[in-house]
This record gives C-alpha cells, sequence and structure tokens, in this order.
C-alpha cells in the first residue's frame, strides 16, 4: 500500500497498475483524492498521503511519503480513529495560518504490513502481544485457541486485516530468530512456480546464438569474492599493454524482462539479504548462482565497461559499454589472492601465470587510484563482524572482518566502472549521499571534544574530519570514532538526479556492478542498453515510474540491512543469555541517553545496556557483567563491575 501511495504522490501511469491496485485508483477516484491526465493518476493538490507520527493529546504530524515537503500539523478534532503508524490520505486545510496542517480523509492500512506476536502469561492469564512492545496486538486469539498453543509461541500478524497468518515456532527456539526477521518484513526464500518455471526455461549459453555480442572468450577474466560466495556478479581483466581495464558485469537484463513474472519477484525484493549461514537471493537461485553467475570454464553473457585509462592522470581516457560473451578462467576467493600477493601462492598453470601477472600490475594502478580518492573522499573504518553460527542456530563465533588488498584491488575496478556508468545519463537510478548538515557535526564536534580531541574547524569538512580521523588513529579508537562521523551523515540512498556522492567525494555515482543482487543495478543495466541503442522510446520507458521506483528501492535496502541486523542481535541475545553473570571486556559507546557498551572480547560486536550508574566516559574499556537478557526484544543488560587497564 505505501508503495501504491507514493507512485500516486509521484504520477502513476496506468499501465504500471495492478488489478488489486487498480480497486483502490478507482475508489479514491471516486472519492476525488486523485485525478487523471493522459492516462497518468495522481494525488489531487488538495490531498497528501503519509504515515501518522506519535499521538499526543489528541493531536498528531503526519509525514508525508513522496515528496520532500514538511510534515503536516493534524489537529485536536481531526484525527478520528487513526493511531500511530497507520497510513492516511489527508486533506489539506488551506487558507490557515501557522504551521501546514490537514485531516485525516481516509485510513487505508498500516505502515508496517506485517508484525510479530507472541503468547506471554502475566497472572496466570494468557495473552497475544507484539513481540518488540508487549503491547496487546491488534489481531486476537479466543480463549480456546490461546489455551491450544503454548507460552512463548511466535506468529505473524497481517496488520492491515489484524489477522493471525500463521505460527512461527517458539521464542525459545533459536530456529525462530530466521523466521521472525524475515517474517516482520514478509520476505521469504522460496518462489513460486509460475517464477521458478521461466527461471529453469532458459537454456544455457550459445555463443553462435549471440553472433552481435562481442566475443572476449580469450581475455584471461577472473572472479575474486567470499569464499562462501555463490553468485558471482562481477570479473576482471586487465590488459595492461593497453591499459585497459575490463569489468564484466552478469548480463541479468538479457534474461529478465520488464513486467513479468520474475521482473515483479526481482523489484518486490530489490535485494538479496545475506545471513551469517545462508542468503535470501533476489533472484531464483537457479540463474542468481548459475545461469547469470559469472562461473569458471563456462561461456557466460555479460554486460562489460572497458575502460582505457590515462596512467598519468589516472582517469578514464575513454570507455564503451556493450553486451558481450566471457569465459572466466579461474574463481578465486579473497584469501588467495591476498596469499598470492603475499608470495605464498605461486600460479598452477598458464591461465594462473597470465592472470597473476596482470594482477600483480593492476594493484599498481588500483592502489594509486584509491591514493586519489582519498585525496577528495573519506576512509572509513566502522567495524564489520563475521558470525558463524552452528546447525542448531546458536552463535559460535565472531571476527572482525578485514579489508585486505584483494578487496582493495576490487573495490577501486568497481568503483571505476560505476563512476563510468553514472557519466552515462542525466536521469536514472544515482546512487547519492549529501553532505551531513552543520547542526549534526556541530553535535560531532562536541561529543569528541569531550573525549579529549581538540577540534579544529579547518577550510572543508574534509580537512576537519581527516584530522579528527588522524587523532583517533593515536588514541586507537579509529572505529568507533568513525561511526560516530558515520551517523553525523545523510543515509546514502537512490535517487533519480544526480547530487553527488560526499562519502567517496565522487560528482557522480550510482550502482552498475551487482544486478543479482540488486534492482538498481538491473535498472542502469536496461537504461544504458536503450542509450546504447538510441531507443529514446525504450529508455523513456525504463524512467516513467523512476522517482518511486528509487524510493522504494531505498526503503528495500534498508529492510534489507534491518533483517541483518536484527538476526545477529538475536544470535547475541541468545548467547548472553547462556552467559549471565560472566564478565567480559567492552567498550563504551554511548554515554546519551542511555549508556551503553560493544563487547570487544572472545565474542564481538554484541550490544549492551548499561543499567548501573557508572561513572564511565565514551570509549573507556570496561568489565561488564552480564545481568539479564531479553530474548523477545533481543537486549542484553550489563553493569560495570571494572575498568580495563591499560
Amino acid at each position: 500500500m505505501k508503495s501504491l501511495l507514493i507512485r500516486l504522490t509521484l504520477g502513476l501511469s496506468e499501465q504500471d497498475i495492478t488489478v488489486d491496485e487498480m480497486k483502490h485508483v478507482q475508489n479514491w477516484m471516486a472519492k476525488k483524492y486523485l485525478t487523471k491526465k493522459e492516462n497518468i493518476y495522481k494525488f489531487n493538490s488538495k490531498f497528501r498521503a503519509g504515515t501518522l507520527g506519535l499521538v499526543q493529546k489528541d493531536t498528531a504530524y503526519l509525514n508525508v511519503i513522496g515528496e520532500n515537503i514538511r510534515d503536516l500539523f493534524i489537529g485536536e478534532g481531526d484525527l478520528g480513529e487513526a493511531k500511530e503508524g497507520d497510513l492516511i490520505i489527508a486533506q489539506r486545510l488551506l487558507g490557515k495560518r501557522g504551521t501546514p496542517s490537514a485531516k485525516i480523509a481516509e485510513i487505508v492500512g498500516r505502515e508496517q504490513s506485517y508484525s510479530i506476536a507472541y503468547i506471554i502469561q502475566k497472572d496466570s492469564h494468557l495473552s497475544l502481544v507484539d513481540l518488540k512492545t508487549e503491547y496487546p496486538i491488534g489481531a486476537e486469539l479466543t480463549p480456546d485457541e490461546l489455551n491450544f498453543y503454548n507460552v512463548g509461541d511466535v506468529f505473524k500478524i497481517d496488520n492491515q486485516e489484524n489477522k493471525v497468518l500463521e505460527k512461527l515456532g517458539n521464542i525459545k527456539d533459536p530456529k525462530v530468530d530466521e523466521k521472525i526477521v524475515l517474517a516482520q518484513y514478509n520476505k521469504h526464500d522460496e518462489f513460486d512456480e509460475e517464477v521458478l518455471k521461466i527461471a529453469e526455461s532458459f537454456e544455457p549459453v550459445n555463443a553462435s546464438k549471440y553472433p552481435k555480442r562481442k566475443d572476449l572468450r580469450e581475455l584471461h577474466f577472473c572472479t575474486i569474492d567470499p569464499v562462501t560466495a555463490k553468485d558471482y556478479d562481477d570479473a576482471i581483466c586487465w590488459d595492461d599493454k593497453n591499459s585497459t581495464l575490463y569489468v564484466a558485469i552478469a548480463d541479468v537484463s538479457e534474461y529478465i524482462k520488464p513486467f513479468g513474472a520474475l521482473d515483479n519477484e526481482a523489484i518486490y525484493r530489490s535485494f538479496s539479504i545475506y545471513l551469517p549461514h545462508r542468503s535470501i537471493p533476489m533472484l531464483p537461485r537457479q540463474l542468481s548462482e548459475t545461469l547469470c553467475s559469472l562461473q569458471p570454464h563456462v561461456d557466460r553473457l555479460a554486460y562489460v565497461f572497458e575502460m582505457k585509462l590515462n596512467l598519468d592522470t589516472l582517469e578514464v581516457a575513454s570507455s564503451s559499454v556493450y553486451e558481450a560473451i566471457i569465459h572466466s578462467k579461474r574463481r578465486f576467493n579473497y584469501e588467495e589472492i591476498d596469499s598470492f600477493f603475499e608470495g605464498d601462492l605461486k600460479a598452477q598453470n598458464s591461465d594462473e601465470e597470465i592472470i597473476f601477472n596482470a594482477l600483480t600490475k593492476l594493484r599498481v594502478v588500483t592502489d594509486a587510484l584509491k591514493a586519489k580518492r582519498l585525496k577528495v573522499g573519506y576512509d572509513f573504518r566502522s567495524t564489520e563482524i563475521d558470525m558463524t553460527i552452528d546447525e542448531d542456530s546458536n552463535l559460535v563465533s565472531t571476527h572482525e572482518a578485514q579489508e585486505t588488498p584483494s578487496h582493495a584491488l576490487i573495490e577501486d575496478c568497481m568503483l571505476l566502472a560505476n563512476k563510468e556508468a553514472a557519466s552515462s545519463f542525466e536521469r536514472g537510478i544515482f546512487r547519492i549521499h549529501e553532505p551531513p548538515s552543520q547542526a549534526k557535526l556541530q553535535i560531532l564536534y562536541q561529543e569528541l571534544a569531550g573525549v579529549g580531541m581538540q577540534i579544529e574547524i579547518k577550510k572543508s569538512i574534509k580537512e576537519t574530519i581527516s584530522d579528527i580521523q588522524r587523532q583517533a588513529r593515536e588514541m586507537d579508537i579509529e572505529s568507533e570514532v568513525d561511526t560516530l562521523i558515520i551517523r553525523s551523515q545523510m543515509q546514502a540512498r537512490y535517487a533519480p538526479l544526480n547530487s553527488g556522492h560526499f562519502g567517496l567525494g565522487f560528482e557522480q555515482y550510482t550502482h552498475f556492478t551487482s544486478p543479482i543482487r540488486r534492482y538498481s543495478d538491473l535498472i542502469v543495466h536496461r537504461l544504458l542498453k536503450a542509450i546504447n541503442a538510441g531507443d529514446t522510446q525504450e529508455g523513456s520507458y525504463v524512467l516513467r515510474n523512476i522517482e518511486a521506483l528509487s524510493m522504494t528501492i531505498s526503503e528495500k535496502e534498508r529492510e534489507a540491512s534491518s533483517i541483518e541486523n536484527e538476526f545477529m542481535a538475536r544470535k547475541y541475545a541468545r548467547w548472553a543469555n547462556e552467559n549471565i553473570g560472566n564478565e567480559y571486556k567492552a567498550r563504551i559507546t554511548a554515554t546519551e541517553v542511555e549508556i551503553k557498551a560493544e563487547l570487544h572480547d572472545e565474542i564481538q560486536g554484541a550490544r549492551f545496556l548499561i543499567t548501573s550508574n557508572s561513572d564511565v566516559v565514551l570509549f573507556e574499556d570496561v568489565i561488564v557483567k552480564i545481568e539479564k537478557v531479553d530474548i523477545a526484544r533481543a537486549k542484553i543488560y550489563a553493569i560495570v563491575v571494572g575498568k580495563v587497564d591499560v
């Protein structure tokens, strides 16, 4: 429903409305909420759609969606039966002085379509309550139904219909965690039979059927990915003689055509989700892990950026993007390439010898590209934790992910291709990252001054932050400070028009290199193909609802990130529950409004709420004792029992 409201705010073409959506559109047309002009439906200027914020004293603000305008004040008497989190169509109250205001015309659903509830027992009484708030949920189970289930049983709830959809398991079972985090966003691993049938219908790549594609099978492409990866989006080849970099990307757009069942499912998912033990792919595995994946020793369809570099200026002297066929000579993991760079891995055959020779020379180029990039962009070192869980879905171990030379090499190859793609159009899907506001920067500077940093405002934000990072390195709090700097910034997002990427220091940037796992990249491929073919009709077709699509994809990205983070938080909570009373090393990460700490011990990354009024300062290393754990909310509570001797 939220997606429909956003699209109607921006203007929705009649041919892009589904049968189910048309019922709502016709209803709202009859009520004059919408206008129709040249088969484009759009909200009447008197009406706005949004999400109702916190209700206080029978008033609230409507957070308008789909456009960047001020929230609308809903005054006393204009709320009706609406409550926080409702999706609303509101009528603007024109002619009133002061804050822009409105009254509710219709409640059309809930912002969160699904939620999770579980059964608790209180004073010998069983209740079905929201998992995170323990408030009564809109849906109900009869007393007989409640008695049929057990305390702790977990359910998926449809918030639109206030209906219990299914039992997911019991909160005591660690395996229910995955079901919880997926169900709250209605994510699922399985694909409909129709989608699978299409995915299975494609034949293996036969080069003779693609005479118009550029044949690059003789080039020594290789892929470099995590050891556990199965979906290989990108392959690289460096032609040192001609200073030319080839970045070959899985040509997903050859298989996924607009508005078919496969495309609809890909839009709905928008991103692959990566949990510690498995992935939930955007595309069926027949495509993501097989036919589209740039596997070694087989022909694959690719969309290739060929970029000739000026090694004096480290700029792209010329580039072209085209459809090709490649034949990757080797699949490497990051550890193998790092081992080669360290002199511990030798070539086993002539293909590897050619690739290793090229990678040695390419590394010199990418190291120089990175050094140049960091003169205007940033190198943030917020810690990423890799988690290992066992067959019973319990946390076994963690380790801090490190960027190595192999990661850096691939990253700068991909950044180069993404920049070139972004320079190819003026309207499309850009990856934008706006500069932080002065207000947020002042808060950041005050926090850092509190831990003993000398904050000197330089001529530019870049110089100021670089000096802060220098001090953080000297104080051995680099990761923590970088995390605070990142929090002070705007969130990167997708947008139809370019406004630059602050973090990378790029004037224009997009995502081109991962169409197997990001829908944004698939759209960029379609757009570039239309531009190359001079097909203005196809280009306008791709861009028709690009504003709404950009917003939707940005939201789906946040959902995927929330799922991944919450799953890890639930694993940490279960581990902590088995270690109540034990003491661990941690670092204070927040002192206002609550005191928080992050585990820096045999298990890393778990976050604690400190319940005692401890005399601690930001980034201080302390000893904490786990006091209690709320498994349902995935919260760990601890007290500080000592300081770590430096």
